[in-house]
């Protein structure tokens, strides 16, 4: 492949990100409309250019008014640039920096606004909840929990939120760990303004990340979408303190929901700090008795994890329509057709694709197809044994 190619590809991912933006700052779209729109028009730019009839198979008329009047406002391209200049970068669900862990939970964030750097999705990762008005006890379990999470290498995933959330980032930061604070407002936000240390500290060791747009003031309404992406970036929940009627405990169903283990670290039975995590080990919940034998756990949590990946199918990122994909399929030869359906907008190296296909297919024949399909222009060969599908080839022919 040419380098031209290569940037032009690139070039065709950034402006993908550029629409997305304009997209995700459209007040009062929902993120299951987002995905409706971009599998209907074949992605963010293809919204942009899209008619008011196309828009209005997913929105109300009141919505499509709206997008319509906030397009002729809201420049994409100059604001997309400020955004960036601040050191913020935007990660849609299809792009392959996408968090996996996330991309697999029901209606996953349409698009992350991120400001520092992701983890690698090969670490494990556990989100730590609890109290904001934690006791002493809480503090110091959260404490040496986030710090040895941090020392193994475990990513802490949680809401920086005021108590065990942010005691247990610190933590492991201090511990030179790695931390992810998810928000429930824009990037650019510090919520709340007494973790403003810790919001530095992750900006330059971690990261913070949130679904809502720059300059989003944290609303109660935000938190409960924000708690989901706690959960559904992490391996397994462990809850510090909670009381019996706790916003945690919302997080916990939600984690449960994303088949996520919970573990819980037990109270007295007269602390109503404890109630909560009390009743959840009544339930069932997995029990956090010391940070060492929690690690232990942890680690096979991440086998079966891993596991569960190599002998299941690759999830489509959703990003073009099966519309689409029939249309690019249309007049091809069988055999191209089955290696055309087992690419994906995000890169897979020649492994990853023949495990997709039937059991029949032969290696030489498998890269005699991908050679066919780039020539075609519907793949591309992003780097040596990594393939796509071509962004830039809508239809066949």
């Amino acid at each position: 492949m040419e380098e031209g190619e290569h940037m032009n590809q690139e070039e065709w991912k950034e402006r993908e990100k550029m629409y997305a933006c304009w997209l995700c700052n459209f007040p009062g779209i929902r993120n299951a409309q987002m995905h409706k729109l971009s599998e209907l028009c074949g992605g963010p730019e293809g919204i942009y250019h899209g008619s008011r009839q196309q828009w209005a198979q997913v929105l109300t008329p009141q919505q499509v008014e709206g997008l319509a009047d906030y397009t002729g406002k809201w420049p994409p391209g100059a604001r997309y640039s400020e955004m960036r200049e601040e050191g913020i970068q935007l990660v849609t669900v299809a792009d392959a920096d996408y968090p996996e862990r996330l991309k697999n939970i029901p209606d996953p964030p349409f698009a992350l606004f991120v400001k520092g750097r992701l983890p690698d999705d090969g670490l494990p990762a556990i989100a730590v909840i609890g109290a904001r008005e934690c006791s002493e006890y809480g503090r110091f379990v959260a404490r040496e929990l986030g710090a040895a999470l941090g020392r193994h290498g475990v990513v802490v995933v949680s809401g920086m939120a005021k108590g065990i959330d942010g005691i247990s980032q610190q933590a492991a930061l201090e511990a030179g760990g790695f931390s992810v604070g998810v928000l429930g407002s824009g990037v650019d936000v510090c919520y709340p303004a007494r973790n403003r240390g810790l919001y530095s500290s992750l900006l330059r060791d971690g990261a913070v990340l949130s679904a809502y747009p720059n300059g989003t003031p944290a609303r109660p309404r935000n938190f409960p979408p924000r708690n989901r992406i706690v959960s559904g970036l992490a391996d397994a929940v462990v809850v510090v303190e909670a009381r019996a009627r706790s916003g945690t405990l919302i997080t916990v169903d939600m984690a449960l929901e994303q088949g996520r283990e919970v573990y819980v670290v037990p109270g007295r039975v007269t602390d109503r700090l404890s109630d909560g995590c009390n009743r959840l080990i009544r339930q069932g919940a997995g029990v956090c008795l010391s940070p060492e034998s929690f690690f232990e756990e942890i680690m096979q949590i991440g086998e079966k994890r891993k596991e569960k990946k190599k002998g299941a199918c690759h999830r489509e990122s959703g990003t073009a329509s099966s519309d689409l994909l029939e249309r690019r399929l249309s007049g091809l030869p069988e055999e191209l057709a089955e290696v055309c359906k087992a690419l994906d907008f995000s890169p897979r190296t020649a492994e990853e694709i023949r495990s997709l296909l039937p059991e029949n297919y032969e290696d030489r024949q498998l890269i005699s197809s991908l050679m066919q399909l780039c020539m075609a222009e519907l793949a591309v060969q992003v780097s040596p044994g990594q393939f796509c599908l071509n962004g830039g080839k809508r239809t066949v022919g």
